[in-house]
């Protein structure tokens, strides 16, 4: 992912995305075609890009393992459903 974070929370998300998850590139301010053309071939083709498309499998993985019969986000769900919708 290619950030430019520019207004509310883009911030945070470009900090998360880019130094906490490690998927993404930040663009500078100054935007230039040069820089974008190279940011995207790096994404694409580069070592960088390489080692955020492996965390990015990774992160998949886990989302589905968690919202399998039995995972986290499965279980939570349940727990959400039974205790706020159905009357006690």
């Amino acid at each position: 992912m290619i950030s430019w974070p520019f207004f509310a929370e883009q911030q945070t998300n470009c900090r998360y995305v880019c130094t906490e998850w490690g998927v993404g590139m930040e663009i500078d301010n100054n935007v230039k075609r040069d820089e974008v053309e190279w940011q995207v071939r790096e994404l694409m083709t580069g070592e960088k890009g390489a080692e955020m498309r492996n965390r990015a499998v990774e992160w998949k993985k886990g989302a589905i393992r968690a919202t399998k019969p039995g995972g986290s986000s499965f279980i939570n769900l349940e727990r959400l459903v039974k205790e706020v919708m159905l009357p006690k």
